[in-house]
């Protein structure tokens, strides 16, 4: 008891010197907390309003009429009318606008219908940190000469003509509209009643925008200084600002000092409470200490008697001490050990069962397909029926080809490679009818030189189904085998005129292949090229660049690798 007594002596008189600086702490915390809430109504208010002068300045009739007066074409008055209801459509969805405003690029006014040029309107200082803005909307807060509203200018860019430059889209937006009183927490006072934190929001040049601050309070010291205590209407406040990043704007929001230093009162019953709850737990700690040496073994005794008619299960371990722990422990890794030395007996059972069926599966031997589908062009060529025997022909070939016996060579030539894709495009020309067109060129020196198999037929395949099939009307895929402009290497490129890939898809594309050079193990997207992508790195190593793939939307694409003329173990 007296060590306890010295203990607790101990942590409260520490707990309660430190109890100011802690509970200050926590109340500024809460402004933090309070102040990401009033940031983040901020964000989606700021949001709103660009949204909105999002959806207006790429609607179509602006992007068409915008057009006209870039091309040298003043709109007429019909066509003012026209964008301005354009623009009163979109308003209805969103409040606290004051007026929406649209110029041409020489600065001249078009909705609304008045003749007032934007340089007028706002400074030149605005417009060109618009302009920097690249059509993003730029909030400049408020003015003198709008006092009522904050002013927010977006650049208008014409999509269909690579982001062109077209005109400003200003907006005035009410100052009410800015209104966080909502998001900032109520602090309950000495009676029970609620009072809100005074909360302002100050522009980039220092104006506020919207406070409820109740009095005057010197905005550029707090700016300029951070984070401190302010007195207003004789009460002491804690203030913390918080910027935000959509518009450069700050939150200040007020806290009232003497919540910072509630609870004083609480925290010195609760170490009066802690003493006297302290000097019960001694006495019931007692007690149990007696039982703690006993009850473990109790325990373990009850479990082995339970393992004897093979309930084998593990036991917490409650113990305190280490003798008891080993005990413990070591059972509980012999249960385990069982348990798992079953579950492999079971599985070994269950291994061999399926060994043996896919064993009697084996026994149909490969040559099964062959031979059946020589029959099949006997009797297509008893028939008549030239065409198909030809593609049967052909598909036992590719069959062939690809289904290769254990003890052959993996590499072969670059002209069995290219007989063997010439017999997949005969399959896929029956197959699309009229709609593919190909070709095969291969210098003749080229074709002795040694490849791994499967090389190029599936780049062929991904030009097919990633380039003609998704053509209309009829489709090209060229395949060309040359020397390279390096010594001693030959080029192999197949391209098509398929829709091409556009620059998104194609850095996704290459960031896979890059992927599955680095990380043999990882899986692309694009399952076929990041398969030939990772056998080049595999079997030439730093010997080969990898795949050049070369796209644009609507202009096909052409895919190609380089490998050296010596490789394999084998010469051209």
């Amino acid at each position: 008891m007296f060590v306890m007594v010295i203990v607790l002596a101990s942590v409260g008189y520490f707990t309660y010197d430190q109890v100011s600086v802690l509970l200050r702490n926590n109340a500024e915390r809460h402004i933090e907390q309070t102040a990401v809430q009033a940031s983040g109504k901020l964000d989606v208010l700021v949001r709103q309003i660009d949204t909105f002068t999002a959806q207006v300045a790429i609607s179509e009739t602006v992007q068409r009429l915008l057009a006209q007066e870039a091309a040298g074409r003043e709109l007429s008055f019909e066509e003012r009318q026209l964008i301005q209801r354009e623009a009163r459509k979109q308003e209805a969805y969103v409040t606290g606008i004051r007026s929406l405003e649209l110029y041409a690029s020489d600065f001249r006014m078009l909705v609304p219908l008045t003749d007032v040029s934007l340089n007028k309107r706002v400074p030149m200082e605005w417009i060109q940190l618009a302009d920097e803005g690249k059509g993003q909307l730029v909030w400049f807060g408020t003015s003198a000469r709008y006092p009522d509203s904050v002013l927010a200018i977006r650049r208008i860019r014409l999509v269909d003509q690579s982001f062109a430059d077209a005109g400003y889209l200003m907006v005035q937006v009410d100052r009410h509209y800015f209104g966080l009183n909502d998001s900032a927490s109520a602090a309950a006072d000495g009676t029970g009643q609620t009072e809100r934190e005074p909360m302002g929001l100050i522009d980039s040049q220092g104006s506020i925008i919207a406070s409820d601050f109740g009095a005057v309070v010197d905005v550029q010291s707090l700016l300029a200084e951070g984070r401190e205590t302010v007195s207003m209407n004789g009460e002491d406040y804690i203030a913390i600002q918080k910027q935000s990043e959509a518009t450069g704007w700050r939150i200040i929001i007020l806290t009232p000092v003497k919540y910072a230093v509630e609870g004083i009162s609480i925290l010195r019953t609760a170490v009066i409470v802690s003493g006297i709850v302290g000097g019960v737990l001694f006495l019931v700690l007692t007690f149990i200490l007696s039982t703690m040496i006993t009850r473990p073994i109790l325990n373990l005794i009850k479990a082995m008697r339970f393992a004897r008619f093979g309930n084998l299960k593990t036991i917490p371990v409650v113990s305190s001490t280490l003798e008891l722990d080993e005990l413990h422990n070591t059972y509980n890794q012999m249960v385990v050990s069982l348990n798992e030395l079953i579950d492999v007996v079971y599985q070994k059972e269950i291994v061999q069962s399926r060994t043996e069926l896919k064993a009697l599966q084996a026994q149909i031997n490969p040559h099964f397909l062959f031979n059946t589908l020589e029959a099949f062009f006997w009797a297509l060529e008893d028939k008549g029926e030239e065409e198909l025997a030809q593609l049967v022909v052909a598909m036992s070939g590719l069959f062939r080809y690809v289904i290769a016996r254990a003890d052959e060579d993996e590499w072969v030539t670059i002209a069995d490679e290219l007989d063997h894709a010439e017999r997949y495009l005969k399959i896929m020309d029956m197959r699309m009818m009229d709609r593919l067109f190909w070709r095969v060129e291969a210098a003749e020196e080229s074709r002795r030189v040694p490849i791994p198999k499967l090389l190029i037929q599936p780049i062929i395949e991904n030009a097919i189904s990633h380039g003609v099939e998704q053509k209309l009307g009829q489709g090209m895929v060229a395949v060309c085998v040359r020397p390279s402009d390096r010594a001693g290497y030959t080029r192999i490129e197949v391209t098509d005129n398929g829709p091409g890939i556009d620059e998104e898809k194609l850095q996704s594309l290459l960031a896979a292949i890059e992927q599955g050079r680095s990380h043999p193990s990882a899986k692309g997207t694009g399952v076929g090229i990041v398969n030939v992508s990772k056998r080049l790195a595999l079997y030439y190593e730093s010997k080969s660049t990898g795949l050049d793939i070369r796209s644009a939307a609507g202009r096909g694409t052409t895919v190609a690798f380089e490998i050296p003329d010596e490789h394999g173990g084998r010469t051209t």
